[in-house]
């Protein structure tokens, strides 16, 4: 018999053999009815396979993110097998789940794929998915697969990569495709299916390579959450960042300027500003001090750092000096630069922490399929900072950014999210630079804070930094979407690599510790989802424009102008509609351009000295007077943005 183990501590034995599903409706039919994968020991198995030694097993059901990953795995195999249906001739590549869905990478040679064959795709896959097939994984040669996908020079060049022994197939139906595991029990839990879009890809991500067909699909396991994923889809259109960026004069782009390279309209700017302002003051609470460092580096610092080693392909070219064998890079990261400013001058440990901050701007070659908006740009500004402090103060440095992260998230209302400790692979050693040691020591300190911090916390292995691990704070937005946002890092492997030190209390020189925190994470693509996440209507402290003032008739213009003004000294932002139209479309228009308050003005208004006041999506609020709606709007304010909660 062999004992197996469950995440509450519980025990069963069972007899050598028995598949995983088994042990699930051991528990209960419930249970196993929604089982879509689990894991023995923490590795992925298949929900079939078969059991021979003792472990600690974890189901996933669709509410686990490795159960949807599982499922939208699983339906990647579906749509190839529906694809290759219509398209023999077609040669697959890769098809992995992604956050939201699926994708094959295929080239159809001289054949295409458009939206119109969508409809007959979808319907042969939930045809294929009636069958109710297993997803059965085996073992091949490393001569059988080459020999099978013979005609298939992708493939073949996967398989080529892997040591023979650790490649397996999965068959399903008549099916088969290279893969390493992790499915569905069968094919008839996908009861949902959408193909979403096509679009071109290189071959590994290498512009050099054959563009391939990326298909792009969706599905699930009841036809009411596509019904819901779907709508979400046509929110997500009315929120698109591009679209209201252009609609609020925000920023734009310029293909003479160069791609992923956006341009700062002065609204988007000042919209900036006071984000920067914002942190500025919080961090300024908290003891950062505010360096700038220069938009390019001398290659060697990046080689000192590992970044080049790691991330150089993905870098901007070299730029060549006139002096010989003279290279620099445009700046991918900030963190070697303020490495070399501690360096520069000694520390004890009595200066400690020090922590080193800088709104700067970087740049990394992203490639032309991957741009998008203000999300995937070449060029962004970080709110970057690395705090160089001891051992002993790691813990609480690292906590003390967990604050400034709370008080942000306050700020902008992202109350749905997720802290997600992330740890290195140990099977995938030669992705990480220094010792074991010191990578315990990081990942336990992150661990503990988030714990004494009260967080609630998924653990990732493997999506770690190349030189450390971090806690990345996952966001959900209005309608449902998760994004990234914000991160801090613990590093014990740049000091060592730029030699820091700094004098300790017993007179002898030792290694700081380094956090590296971007609680934005960038400009770019924190303005990207504010915009989105509220539909354009900015929180009334970073709205371009706050107040819209509403002459009736052009009679009462002066009354108006006077109000900005007056408005102008309160620094309550306000423009006025002068146009010859109707109040009730000013009214109107002022609604839909997102303008937080309007001020309605007329006779009455202006023989009382007040204000009409009307709130976006609220209507009319009565009368006041200009002060009484001053300090309404600067409490509102306040009520955002002030440290109510003493975070910092």
């Amino acid at each position: 018999m062999i004992t197996i183990s469950f995440p509450d501590g519980n025990q069963r034995e069972f007899a050598p053999g028995i598949q995983a599903l088994d042990v699930a409706k051991s528990i209960s039919h419930g249970l196993a009815k929604n089982v879509l994968s689990a894991s023995l020991n923490g590795k992925t198995i298949e929900a079939t396979t078969p059991i021979t030694e003792n472990g600690t097993i974890e189901f996933y059901t669709w509410d686990h993110e490795k159960g949807k990953t599982a499922f939208w795995h699983s339906s990647a195999h579906l749509m190839a097998q529906a694809i290759l249906h219509f398209f023999p001739n077609a040669k697959l590549t890769i098809g992995p789940p992604v956050e939201d869905g699926f994708y094959y990478d295929i080239d159809f040679g001289e054949e295409t794929i458009s939206e119109k064959q969508f409809p007959e795709i979808e319907k042969k896959m939930l045809e294929f998915a009636r069958e109710k097939a297993v997803f059965s994984l085996r073992p091949v040669s490393k001569m059988d697969a080459l020999t099978y996908y013979k005609d298939n020079p992708f493939k073949t060049e996967l398989i080529s990569d892997l040591e023979d022994g650790s490649i397996t197939f999965c068959d399903h139906s008549n099916f088969t495709d290279l893969c390493r595991g992790g499915h569905i029990p069968h094919t008839g839990l996908i009861k949902a299916v959408k193909i979403l879009r096509v679009a071109g890809a290189y071959w590994r991500g290498d512009e050099k390579n054959k563009q391939l067909t990326r298909v792009y699909g969706i599905s699930f396991p009841k036809q009411a959450m596509l019904d819901e994923y779907l709508n979400m889809l046509e929110e997500a259109k009315k929120r698109d960042h591009r679209k209201l960026g252009q609609e609020l004069e925000l920023f734009t782009f310029s293909q003479r300027v160069g791609k992923g390279l956006p341009l700062w309209m002065p609204k988007g700017a000042a919209l900036r500003e006071r984000l920067e302002n914002f942190l500025k003051a919080a961090q300024k609470k908290m003891g950062y001090e505010q360096v700038i460092s220069p938009h390019i580096g001398n290659k060697d610092l990046y080689i000192c750092s590992g970044h080049y080693e790691k991330y150089g392909a993905d870098s901007f070219q070299p730029i060549n000096t006139p002096e010989d064998g003279e290279q620099f890079l445009l700046k991918p990261m900030n963190c070697p630069h303020h490495c070399e400013m501690f360096k520069a001058f000694p520390h004890s440990y009595k200066d400690l922490p020090v922590r080193y901050a800088e709104f700067g701007t970087v740049y990394r070659y992203e490639q032309s399929g991957e741009l998008h908006g203000l999300t995937r740009v070449r060029g962004f500004t970080q709110d970057d900072a690395h705090i160089f402090c001891t051992p002993d103060q790691l813990k609480d440095e690292f906590k003390k950014v967990i604050d400034l992260v709370m008080y942000i998230f306050n700020a902008m209302k992202f109350t749905d999210y997720v802290a997600q400790i992330s740890l290195r692979d140990p099977d995938s050693p030669q992705k990480y630079i220094g010792s074991d040691e010191n990578w315990e020591k990081a990942e336990r300190a992150i661990i503990e804070a988030a714990e004494e911090k009260g967080l609630n916390t998924v653990t990732e292995t493997g999506e770690a930094a190349f030189y450390g691990p971090k806690l990345d704070f996952m966001v959900r937005d209005a309608i449902g979407r998760k994004w990234q946002l914000g991160t801090i890092q613990v590093d014990y492997n740049l000091p060592e690599r730029f030699e820091l030190e700094y004098k300790g209390s017993d007179n002898q020189m030792h290694r700081p510790v380094m956090i590296h925190r971007a609680p934005f994470g960038s400009m770019e693509r924190f303005v990207a989802i504010l915009l989105e996440h509220c539909a354009g209507k900015l929180p009334l402290w970073l709205a371009p424009d706050q107040v819209m003032i509403i002459p009736i008739s052009e009679k009462f213009a002066d009354y108006a102008n006077k109000l900005s003004h007056v408005l102008k000294n309160y620094d309550i932002r306000a423009l006025v509609d002068h146009r010859a139209e109707k109040a009730g479309r000013k009214i109107r228009d002022a609604e839909v351009g997102k303008y937080p308050y309007m001020l309605v003005v007329g006779e009455k208004e202006v023989n009382s000295n007040t204000v009409a006041v009307r709130k976006q999506g609220h209507g009319d609020l009565g009368t006041q007077t200009v002060e009484a709606f001053a300090q309404h709007i600067q409490s509102e304010i306040d009520a955002l943005i002030s440290d109510t909660n003493g975070l910092i």
